[in-house]
């Protein structure tokens, strides 16, 4: 347990990419060090997520992101008073329906300057749009996370447990969560107009006025195509998950699995995207979202497989442990979830 410990620790500090090598390391150690057999790696989950990353970076390329952000830019302009409210729930939408943070980077300063201008702490809609952000990355049919949840529910034979049970948590879980944290923000400090420091600060020139934002670059040509055509397979993805029916072929006995749907339908659309949007293929493996998914499927492959093999070796006495500790306040294993994923900087991972 202390070399499982120690891997991630050592790949906290490199995070990235060294998440997922140190946890091979670990690996090498428990396996020369302690003969502790290898377990087959998550291929399931680590393809799922691929499959999915890949649809989301080729719409990435063709501008569909900076479509969303600018339609979320509108949304959050328009509701200025309420942007404590309005940020945080726009934030969890547009992650919900791409799949990724990366679509909040651009918004921030759209909610600053929104809070600034109005005379809101501009703190108070940030730090909640972004904490809305990774809680909508669970809920997301189309997030890494849920792809590495649905991915390990296979393998282990768990049908009963698939897209539609995890949305039915994960949505209004997060959404409830949104909200409160969102409420109890707009109470946080003092408004700006009565608050002296900010005030004395502002009249000596070391805050900057309130000022509108910079217009942005004109929107590539295929933007508003790429981003429907995608939200049409994740759609797509979220109607197969809910109606089985729809995944089983003629004369099938059961529905063919949703990580075996999820994997053709994105890269179905990823060809699609290419097809359509007639962007240069090279432009995707250079989008930060390729590079997010790649990210996080190399961590999935080190310390996925590192604490499958720990906890095979030693099922007899883990699995009754941790299992009546479960069954007996359940509600605690989330806080074991949650100092994880500090260490982790990852959903997927700590799936």
């Amino acid at each position: 347990f202390v070399v499982v410990l120690a891997a991630i620790w050592m790949g906290s500090r490199y995070s990235g990419v060294g998440l997922g090598l140190w946890g091979a390391v670990g690996l090498v150690v428990l396996m020369i060090g302690f003969g502790v057999a290898p377990t087959s790696p998550p291929i399931d989950v680590m393809l799922i997520i691929l499959a999915v990353i890949m649809a989301a970076s080729v719409m990435d390329a063709a501008g569909g992101i900076d479509f969303l952000v600018r339609v979320a830019e509108r949304i959050i302009r328009a509701n200025p008073k309420y942007v404590t409210i309005v940020a945080p729930l726009t934030t969890w939408t547009f992650t919900f329906v791409a799949g990724t943070g990366h679509i909040v980077y651009p918004l921030l300063p759209v909610i600053y300057e929104t809070a600034h201008q109005n005379g809101i702490r501009p703190e108070r809609p940030m730090a909640v749009a972004t904490i809305a952000s990774q809680q909508a990355i669970t809920a997301s049919p189309v997030a890494a996370a849920t792809a590495a949840m649905i991915g390990l529910f296979s393998e282990k034979g768990l049908t009963q447990w698939g897209l539609p049970e995890i949305m039915m948590v994960c949505v209004p879980a997060t959404l409830v969560g949104v909200l409160a944290a969102a409420i109890v923000s707009m109470f946080i400090g003092k408004d700006l107009k009565d608050d002296a420091e900010y005030q004395a600060r502002l009249k000596a020139g070391q805050i900057p006025a309130p000022v509108n934002a910079a217009n942005r670059p004109p929107l590539k040509p295929a933007a508003k195509l790429s981003a429907f055509v995608f939200l049409g397979g994740v759609a797509l993805v979220v109607l197969f998950g809910f109606f089985p029916a729809l995944r089983t072929l003629p004369g099938a006995k059961s529905a063919l699995g949703m990580p075996i749907v999820i994997e053709i339908l994105m890269m179905s659309v990823a060809a699609a995207l290419l097809f359509l949007t007639k962007i240069d293929v090279d432009d995707v493996p250079k989008t930060p979202t390729l590079r997010a998914g790649v990210v996080a499927v190399i961590g999935i492959f080190g310390l996925a497989w590192l604490g499958d093999s720990f906890i095979a070796a030693h099922k007899d006495v883990i699995v009754p442990a941790i299992g009546q500790w479960a069954e007996q306040a359940p509600w605690t294993f989330a806080f074991g979830l949650f100092f994880a994923s500090v260490l982790l900087y990852s959903q997927a991972a700590t799936t």
